[in-house]
């Protein structure tokens, strides 16, 4: 039995469709007989799309009713978002006479069941022979990956009611080849998928929703539902969705409530409409119903009384929307439209300002701040609607300046909360062998603990990135840490004997904690070669690693770990997956990081209650029915909203003509809907960003078309504008004004100036003093680079090395075949670098090449007029200069012992050496520096010796393999004359007066120092130079 014509109303955009709903309703439960006689409150089921709006239509019951007590209409969701929130009516099977009374319908299948069988097929496809070499390998990860696209194809052709075994009738020789492979491809789901289904006893999940949504229509056809049942801001676009919204407008006290109806459109438009088109479901529907849109009445109480300012305000603004969304076919008639609506121009955009950022950041906080000045305001209300999700972080993480919790309804992937980041951070941490960066973010995270306070470990991991982790990359694992700081103290006592490093008691602690916890699951991961393991071994090492190292002094790991909505998710999220032991795919560890996290992608954590009461973060979907004082419509871009019309990776455009799919802009159709419904409210502020991750954007297309409608008005955005907000961002991210900082002229008392120096640090003297300041008397150690590349110094120590224990073994002869013993020892020496690429690529090939020139060219001729060759030998001389004894200290690299009784100074090096100028100049006094002190005895196990020689070797491999640059033709008259000069350098810097200039001889300066942040060079460099 049902109603002859459907009984359909329409709720005006302006309109706040919840209240006006809950207010009609209170005040005539009836609807002035249409519902039937005697009919109360509680007699009615109302429907509506989301859970979000049962919230909210109860709260709008409540204030209709002025918050006393009530009995309410039954409300329930309808189900018509997005997969993630779809509903299947819950309650109709319970219902006597409901589907579930009708017949039986096979539960859903689990969605994590269904993720892990698909990823399961897509492996064993992919491994059958013929596909071997034509898709190319694949792992866990990428087929988890795969199976969640597929599970998604799934829901969208059940939603579109489409037979997927239709598509064997396509015929694949009109598409092109990766085409056709993949209709191969997805047999995987219209012929192994249907049997699996069939075997278990379930159904797809969206094809459950179609059968309980069909089998309600059949119910109610046959026996209609004893009380009124009204449908409320539906569209209709899924299409079992429409044929229960069709059989409830044709049920005697049944009824439908359109959602922003356009009834201002002109007919000829409404015919053109096409998928893009906002209306366009809605056209679908009525012409489903067989009712004209003309017919359809205003909702009770929301007709406009253009008398009143908001009434004509309202009439105004839905017109102007109209004209707005018109369908590109009619655009022509914008000429002779813009002459009627000129009249009512500033009524329609009265309370639409418009905010334009220049980035995202600057965007946030004038939002921000504009819902903050919201609260000023007691009872009132606001709320951002964005389908951005990176812009709805950023306005909630600039409102908490104000300590402002935010209610953010699309709540936060699982990936991203705390516990996932953690257990993520473990696996790549162990994946890359604890490398200095992994391990650092893992112990660094808030909940690491290893059995100690959190405070305690963030101090000794703090010790142990500064003491052992800064430089190159230690060697893997737990023995790799150990080595490093075993490592660390022997260079501490060659650099000082004298030193006492206390770092290592602790440090080795933390590494024995360490080792502790993670030990059963270290050994997973450097199993070589890696073991394929069950997904489920893996869980569960991971989680009991986890909750070892989450385990603090005072609380347990799991405690602290699975604590919180988050962590409570989390909890069930790896609570499911070990329960599906069988289907979980077997894999490498080093892939369990990746592997997780598709297999939760799309799993969100929403909280339980909402924060701020007043203040809303809403993404489209959510914003469906709702209303709130003041709009916030964010980031009106093209590409962000509308967002793109997704390509499928599954069919083409022609294969989803042939299967009757909808278009993709379908869906820009339904989001020009929530627009256009969202830009119908009193107040509304629409902002948008210049640039998008540094790139120009462009406005939406709604915005363009808006622009064109406002000129031919007569006016612009920019008359719109709201700059208030952008100059108060600005305002707010501008620190006060601050005076650049002066070049330091630091001058310390005379009882903190270093006394002992270098030959090297001699010319840092010259060149930067205030390095030498920062070294010596600060005491201040410049920090490595954390994983820290292979660079030329390290290259050129290993050059050192070589040199070093080649003339060490041979120091008064060459070896019988001194080229091979070169390599050889070469070949040990290049064993304790660093293991980087680096060395083997371009180091060890370089090092081979200057084999021969040092043995041809330098070694052999060398080795006729000497005695003897000493290499890396240290010496140190006392000089007074001002008031005080200084000690002069140097290492060199070789010193020659001639037949004639004289001494000649070599140096090597790997890069370019200092010209002959700069040495006889004084501006590069190492070498002449070390020469002075052998001539004055001061080199262990020399005596006193007049040089005859200061040479520079050049060694740097490639088609000029080295090179010899001999310094000075009178070397005792440079001695002296760098002697001198050394004399007058520190006898300066005896005086308190003399200040340490940071660069002081810049010209001398070609690279970056380490103490140039300290000294804030980029500051005043630039203001001597004359800049801003």
């Amino acid at each position: 039995m049902s109603s002859e014509s459907p009984t359909v109303f329409n709720m005006p955009p302006s309109a706040p469709f919840q209240d006006a709903l809950a207010k009609a309703l209170s005040a005539d439960p009836t609807l002035g007989g249409t519902l039937g006689a005697d009919v109360t409150l509680t007699d009615i089921t109302l429907l509506v799309p989301t859970r979000r709006a049962v919230r909210g239509l109860t709260e709008a019951f409540l204030r209709a009713n002025d918050g006393r007590p009530m009995l309410l209409p039954r409300i329930q969701p309808l189900g018509e978002v997005e997969e993630d929130e779809l509903s299947l009516l819950a309650g109709i099977e319970a219902e006597p006479g409901g589907a579930g009374a009708q017949l039986e319908i096979p539960p859903a299948i689990p969605a994590l069941e269904r993720h892990l069988t698909l990823a399961t097929l897509i492996e064993a496809w992919r491994n059958r022979a013929d596909n071997l070499d034509l898709v190319g390998p694949l792992n866990a990860p990428q087929a988890s990956a795969l199976a969640a696209d597929l599970g998604r194809f799934l829901d969208l052709a059940e939603t579109e009611e489409v037979e997927l075994t239709a598509l064997k009738d396509l015929v694949p020789d009109t598409y092109a080849q990766n085409w056709q492979l993949t209709l191969e491809f997805l047999q995987i789901i219209t012929q192994f998928w249907p049997d699996i289904l069939k075997e278990r006893g379930a159904i797809d999940p969206a094809a459950r929703r179609k059968a309980l949504l069909n089998a309600q229509c059949e119910a109610w056809q046959k026996n209609p539902p004893k009380g009124p049942v009204i449908a409320a801001g539906s569209t209709g676009s899924i299409k079992a969705v429409a044929r229960l919204l069709a059989t409830i407008a044709h049920l005697p006290q049944g009824a439908l409530v359109l959602p922003g109806l356009d009834q201002c459109l002109d007919v000829e438009s409404w015919e053109q409409l096409g998928p893009s088109h906002p209306q366009y479901g809605l056209k679908e529907l009525l012409d489903k119903l067989s009712v004209e849109r003309a017919g359809v009445p205003l909702w009770p109480g929301t007709q406009s009384d253009p008398t009143t300012p908001d009434g004509a305000r309202d009439h105004a603004r839905e017109t102007i929307l109209s004209e707005l969304m018109r369908p590109a076919e009619t655009t022509d008639q914008w000429q002779q439209s813009v002459v009627a609506l000129k009249p009512i121009a500033d009524q329609a955009l009265q309370g639409i300002r418009f905010i334009q950022a220049s980035s995202p950041r600057e965007e946030a906080t004038a939002i921000a701040l504009l819902l903050r000045e919201v609260l000023e305001t007691p009872g009132k209300t606001a709320a951002l609607i964005t389908p951005d999700r990176n812009l709805a972080r950023r306005v909630a993480a600039e409102l908490s300046r104000w300590e402002v919790e935010i209610d953010d309804s699309a709540g936060t992937p699982l990936n991203e909360t705390g516990p996932m980041v953690f257990l993520r951070l473990l696996a790549e941490a162990l994946a890359e062998g604890l490398a200095p960066v992994p391990l650092l973010a893992l112990l660094k995270h808030p909940m690491a603990a290893l059995g100690m306070a959190p405070a305690d470990l963030r101090d000794l991991t703090r010790l142990l990135e500064r003491e052992v982790l800064r430089g190159p990359r230690p060697a893997p694992g737990i023995a790799g840490l150990i080595e490093a700081v075993e490592g660390e103290l022997v260079q501490r006592v060659q650099r000082n004997p004298n030193a006492a490093p206390t770092f290592e008691a602790p440090l080795r602690g933390l590494i024995t904690q360490l080792d502790e916890a993670l030990g059963p699951l270290l050994a997973l991961y450097e199993t070589t070669p890696s073991p394929e393991l069950s997904g489920h071994e893996l869980i569960q090492t991971h989680i009991q690693a986890a909750e070892r190292v989450a385990t603090s002094d005072e609380t347990p790991g799991a405690e602290r770990l699975w604590w919180g909505e988050a962590g409570e998710t989390a909890a069930q999220f790896f609570g499911a997956l070990l329960e599906a032991d069988d289907k979980l795919a077997e894999l490498p560890p080093q892939l369990f990081a990746r592997y997780i996290e598709t297999l939760a992608l799309g799993k969100m954590v929403r909280p339980r209650y909402g924060k701020h009461p007043r203040l809303f973060i809403w993404g489209p979907l959510e914003a469906r029915l709702q209303r709130a004082d003041v709009l916030v419509l964010g980031e009106l871009t093209e590409g962000v909203w509308p967002q793109r019309a997704d390509v499928d990776p599954w069919l083409s455009r022609p294969m989803r003509h042939d299967l009757t799919m909808e278009p993709p802009e379908r869906r820009i159709g339904l989001s020009a809907h929530d627009f256009a419904q969202a830009l119908a409210a009193p107040i509304v502020y629409i902002t948008r960003a210049d640039k998008l991750d540094g790139a120009p954007t462009v406005a939406s297309r709604w915005l363009l078309r808006l622009d064109s409608l406002l000129t031919g008005l007569g006016t612009s955005r920019d008359a719109l504008a709201d700059l208030k907000w952008i100059d108060w961002a600005k305002a707010m991210d501008t620190p006060p004004p601050v005076s650049a900082a002066e070049r330091p002229v630091p001058r310390p008392p005379l009882d903190a100036r270093p006394a002992q120096f270098s030959v090297t640090e001699i010319e840092t003297l010259m060149r930067d003093p205030y390095a030498i300041y920062a070294r010596k008397v600060l005491r201040l150690r410049a920090l490595r680079d954390l994983d820290e590349n292979a660079d030329a110094a390290e290259h050129g120590t290993l050059i050192h090395a070589v040199m070093e224990s080649f003339t060490k073994a041979y120091p008064t002869h060459l070896p019988e075949n001194p080229q091979d013993e070169l390599r050889r020892i070469g070949n040990e020496v290049f064993q304790t670098a660093p293991d980087r690429p680096a060395v083997k690529a371009i180091w060890w090939p370089r090092f081979e090449q200057m084999v021969p020139w040092i043995i041809e060219t330098f070694e052999d001729p060398r080795r006729l007029g000497l005695t003897r060759v000493h290499s890396e030998i240290r010496g140190e001389l006392e000089l007074y200069a001002g008031a005080r004894t200084h000690k002069l200290t140097g290492v060199a690299d070789r010193i020659e012992q001639r037949d004639d009784g004289t001494l000649a100074i070599l140096d090597y090096k790997t890069g370019k050496p200092p010209s002959k100028k700069q040495v006889e100049a004084g501006l590069s006094p190492q070498l002449a520096l070390q020469a002075a002190i052998a001539d004055q005895g001061g080199f262990e196990g020399l005596e006193r010796a007049e040089v005859s020689e200061i040479s520079y070797v050049q060694l740097k491999g490639g088609e000029a393999a080295g090179d010899f640059k001999k310094i000075s033709s009178s070397p005792q008259d440079l001695i002296e004359e760098i002697w001198g000069g050394l004399i007058e350098l520190l006898t300066l810097y005896e005086s308190e007066t003399t200040p340490y200039v940071s660069r002081l001889r810049p010209e001398l300066i070609r690279f970056a120092l380490d103490y140039d942040h300290l000294a804030r060079v980029k500051e005043w460099s630039v203001q001597e130079e004359g800049g801003e």
